[in-house]
């Protein structure tokens, strides 16, 4: 950002405010179980399925994760964005295999500080080519990816939906709290009306879809425009809402996806400020973030290669609770 662009920034704070939430601790437990129709000779995995840690929101308290049958080969690392990832091998003939993972976290979001107001052109310009600047890891969240190619990016009706929110020098939170307000508005939610592989111009046709599917949406909106923006997984602490809105939040008791915006900083750095157009709200108090990454490829909870196996399907249970906090204590 130029020293022109950050006086300008600084000229347009203004308060926009998170919602306050208490602290909370909350135990996942996340099962997955294939069964297939004939035995699997050899299996390759590779597991997200460890919350991360984010300072001044999310804390991991503890993390275990058994696998059944045992694996030949286990080794856990994190990816190039900081996600942790466990790599498993399972090397013994097998009819089912189940993988179960138990998390505990302590939510700490509390009442935060104002987010600054920014011209949404200055923030697009965070994806612009700079001599000499110093890399800015955000700039990997700007453009095309698998699951969100040009051709999405570039679609001419897409943008323009987007574009109805961002006219010229609005400021950027503003405009991205408006746009997931008509999104939300605009699309149904609909259980399994959508698969991973359903195209993203496909559900914007349709105007129905699941949680990913509403996180594509809107990442492929901001992208379009050249904002920095980042496919979230996770899970809701409970049915109970956020931010003081009123009934179940929709997603509870499942895996779940929402989104991170890029601000940009006067400093140079930048801040994320994660919205979840499927609840129509800011991601706070209620929501465990388990990994980040450019789309839902980036950061799938399991996948992995077989040999034999025939025919399968798999089996997701996921269960959120809240905990005292002296249940909370880790055991030696």
């Amino acid at each position: 950002m130029s020293s022109a662009e950050a006086t300008g920034y600084q000229a347009r704070s203004a308060a926009v405010a998170l919602p306050a939430a208490p602290v909370a601790l909350i135990e996942v437990e996340h099962e997955t179980v294939y069964r297939y129709e004939s035995a699997v000779e050899l299996a390759q995995h590779l597991a997200m399925l460890q919350p991360c840690e984010v300072p001044g929101l999310q804390r991991l308290l503890g993390f275990e994760m058994q696998i059944r049958p045992t694996p030949a080969y286990r080794q856990s690392g994190n990816d190039s964005f900081g996600n942790r990832r466990c790599w498993f091998q399972v090397a013994a003939p097998h009819t089912e295999l189940l993988v179960q993972a138990r998390s505990r976290i302590e939510l700490c979001t509390q009442p935060q500080a104002p987010l600054p107001v920014l011209g949404w052109e200055a923030a697009a310009a965070i994806g612009h080519y700079r001599a000499g600047a110093a890399y800015d890891p955000a700039q990997e969240f700007c453009f095309a990816s698998p699951l969100l190619p040009a051709p999405v990016l570039g679609d001419p009706a897409l943008q323009a939906y987007a574009l109805r929110s961002f006219w010229p020098g609005r400021p950027l939170v503003e405009a991205a709290l408006e746009l997931m307000h008509r999104l939300h508005a605009d699309w149904r939610y609909r259980p399994a009306s959508t698969t991973v592989a359903t195209p993203v111009l496909e559900v914007f046709a349709r105007r129905e879809g699941v949680c990913q599917d509403f996180a594509h949406l809107m990442i492929a909106m901001l992208r379009s425009l050249g904002l920095a923006t980042r496919y979230v997984s996770g899970y809701l602490a409970s049915a109970r809402s956020a931010g003081g809105m009123h009934g179940a939040l929709v997603g509870a008791g499942a895996s779940h996806a929402w989104l991170a915006l890029a601000l940009p900083q006067p400093d140079g750095g930048t801040s994320w400020l994660e919205l979840d157009p499927t609840n129509d709200c800011i991601a706070a108090g209620e929501h465990v973030r388990l990994a980040h990454g450019r789309d839902y490829g980036d950061v799938a909870p399991l996948r992995g290669v077989i040999r034999g196996g025939g025919a399968h399907t798999p089996s997701v249970r996921v269960q959120t609770r809240r905990l005292q906090a002296a249940a909370a204590k880790l055991e030696p």
